[in-house]
């Protein structure tokens, strides 16, 4: 692995990002305005949204960066660029790292937006700590650039890889315990959410809101949750084709 050449990755996508405008606006305004809906919601009921707040603080921006990340990554792979790319002597990891560091510096914005707002503004409050929300939800945005970056290697068109969101994303949601605790849930679909890295976002985020501040647990939460960040990094550039199909 390169480091310049990872930077100048880096570079090029976050150049590319700045040049469209309504991609930057559904990275940066989308989890604000769905933050702010859910407030108003429950508006009748504060302690609602203090309790599902923050855990829908890490939810919104993974679902908006899986999306972007594995659309943009296939757009350029379809139009030829990486193809390109690959020919000069550049490593795929290089590349992958690139891609992944630029999203990553996006995400790191975009959960910070919507901490402020969430934090501020709208008067969540949150038990464990500011600090460890904000830290948590800029990885649940990591792990979405992630498995976006990945799981981009196997669409072929931009539909297919928007197709991911209901067949990958949607599941994790719907398993990880945000609308039941996982340890109620039937044993087959309880062990299925061990294996899902949404799981232990979902989870981690849960204790700091229930005012859990640093233990055992939340670092076993944290460490899956980056582990799977590496993974899914290592294994996209694994998977990352130097011909286009």
């Amino acid at each position: 692995m390169n480091p310049r050449l990872t930077v100048a990755t880096t570079r090029r996508v976050l150049t590319q990002l700045r040049r469209d405008p309504r991609t930057v606006a559904l990275l940066l305004i989308v989890p604000c305005v769905l933050m702010t809906l859910l407030r108003y919601v429950f508006n009748g009921s504060p302690l609602v949204f203090d309790r599902i707040g923050p855990e829908l603080l890490g939810i919104f921006p993974f679902t908006t960066m899986f999306v972007v990340t594995s659309v943009a990554t296939l757009r350029e792979r379809s139009s030829g660029t990486l193809e390109r790319l690959l020919t000069m002597p550049i490593a795929k990891l290089d590349l992958i790292a690139g891609y992944a560091f630029a999203f990553a510096l996006v995400a790191i914005v975009q959960v910070g937006l919507a901490a402020a707002l969430s934090l501020g503004v709208l008067g969540m409050t949150v038990e464990g700590g500011v600090v460890l929300i904000v830290v948590l939800a800029a990885c649940n945005a990591l792990l979405g650039t992630a498995l976006g970056l990945f799981l981009s290697a196997f669409a072929r068109t931009e539909f297919q890889a928007v197709q991911f969101l209901p067949a990958t994303v949607l599941p994790q949601i719907l398993l990880g315990g945000l609308l039941i605790p996982r340890n109620q849930m039937a044993p087959v679909l309880h062990a299925v959410s061990d294996v899902l890295p949404l799981s232990y976002a979902i989870d981690a985020m849960h204790r700091v809101g229930n005012g859990e501040q640093w233990s055992g647990g939340l670092a076993v939460d944290l460490i899956v949750v980056l582990g799977s960040v590496v993974a899914a990094v290592g294994l996209g550039a694994a998977t990352l084709r130097r011909r286009t199909p």
